[in-house]
């Protein structure tokens, strides 16, 4: 059974990747000057090409710079020199120096009304409903719901961004639409309550998705992947809903996309960290498999699952349920090479970190940042540390955090 985990999957462009184990993004907050990828990214992936996953997909690269996930992000644009992009997709490839080289997405998202009020950028969204988070709702700037003008731009952002990761060397792109950001706004009744073509029905709450995948379409070559991170549900009352999420995928199946994966939640209902709003239960490993089990059974394209999966046993789970793809993230951050590792140690796991505080969005955050700490002494060509401690980490982060933040903001004041 260990080979159908280990055994080539060739996608609806003709694509074949060596293995259906997939690095799924994390936010590395990781960038040099200028938004750009350096030396710590290049080193992190390189530790990854060489970690026995067929697929990696990049943490999210912001397609416009005045509207960040977090002041260390990297942002691919119009005039951004491509030189260290190339660098990174190189080094995602072992810099040539390796076999069975995994293939490399980027993953391309904004943000949407989920940026921090710290940051002074452009806060936008369907509709002007800010983040409800209790008294966390303040970290959050207030969004404005966007003009047509505005969704158009958006739309030519995501094809220009997408055209230069391919430009820089990068074998596919995959575009952001789960955990609340953006495009997720837009698919969800709670946030996108628009009157016009861009909202009510889930046709007109999805049409800016789909017109984004065929504006990517019109400036690629043809082999290029492309796929879309979804949500399989919002994981609060009244979202998003599962349903919904069949319905879209059969639509980018008819677009003839490569692959979706299923992912949840959003920063209010952290699902994806095995969180939920609406009070329903997770599986307490592959979270979402229940829900890419169905959608897998009515899909004729790739699915992928990820959340929460560790172990072999756990992959071998998915695979057998009908999902074509293993999505691994945390995991791989505390160990890189785990899936090379179970060839030889099928019983092998990552030690991942359990914070059980009481308040959830804290403890949601100081998981970050403890997995965030782990790539940054990867990016170090350090060894990840297993035993740090959540208080210390979410107090580093933050200092870390404060001190982008003022370089973001002067560099915004400036005009970048």
């Amino acid at each position: 059974m260990t080979q159908s985990v280990y055994s080539a999957l060739k996608l609806p462009n003709g694509n074949v990747l060596p293995n259906r184990i997939a690095k799924a993004a994390m936010e590395e907050n990781m960038a040099a000057e200028g938004h750009l990828p350096g030396d710590a990214i290049f080193k992190l992936y390189d530790a990854w090409a060489n970690g026995g996953s067929g697929l990696l997909i990049t943490g999210n690269v912001m397609v416009d710079h005045r509207a960040m996930t977090g002041p260390g992000g990297i942002a691919l644009e119009k005039d951004t020199p491509l030189e260290p992009f190339k660098q990174w997709a190189l080094s995602a490839k072992g810099n040539g120096t390796k076999q069975n080289t995994p293939h490399v997405w980027m993953q391309i998202n904004h943000p949407g009304r989920q940026v921090y009020a710290a940051m002074g950028g452009q806060v936008l969204s369907p509709s002007n409903i800010p983040l409800e988070m209790g008294k966390h709702s303040t970290l959050f700037g207030q969004p404005t719901a966007m003009t047509e003008n505005e969704i158009n731009e958006l739309i030519e952002r995501f094809a220009t961004t997408a055209s230069k990761a391919v430009e820089a060397g990068f074998d596919g792109i995959q575009v952001h639409a789960a955990h609340g950001y953006l495009l997720s706004q837009f698919l969800s009744p709670l946030t996108n309550q628009r009157s016009d073509q861009w909202g009510g029905s889930l046709e007109n709450r999805a049409r800016l998705l789909y017109q984004i995948i065929q504006a990517i379409q019109k400036v690629v070559p043809k082999d290029t992947a492309i796929a879309v991170k979804l949500n399989s549900a919002d994981f609060q009352r009244g979202g998003f809903d599962s349903a919904d999420a069949l319905a879209v995928v059969k639509q980018l199946e008819a677009l003839n996309i490569d692959l979706v994966e299923l992912s949840g939640g959003s920063y209010e209902s952290p699902a994806m960290q095995g969180i939920t709003q609406d009070g329903r239960t997770l599986e307490r490993e592959a979270y979402f498999l229940t829900f890419a089990k169905e959608i897998a059974q009515h899909a004729n394209i790739p699915i992928m699952t990820t959340g929460g999966i560790n172990r072999l046993e756990v992959a071998k789970n998915v695979i057998d349920a009908g999902v074509d793809m293993i999505g691994m993230g945390r995991a791989l951050a505390f160990s890189p090479t785990l899936p090379k590792q179970w060839k030889t140690e099928p019983k092998a796991q990552a030690r991942l970190p359990i914070v059980n505080w009481k308040n959830k969005t804290m403890g949601s955050i100081a998981t970050m940042a403890i997995t965030k700490r782990q790539l940054q002494r990867i990016g170090k060509g350090k060894q990840p540390k297993l035993n740090s401690s959540p208080l210390f980490s979410l107090i580093a982060d933050q200092v870390r955090l404060k001190k982008l933040t003022k370089r973001y903001r002067a560099r915004y004041a400036a005009g970048f």
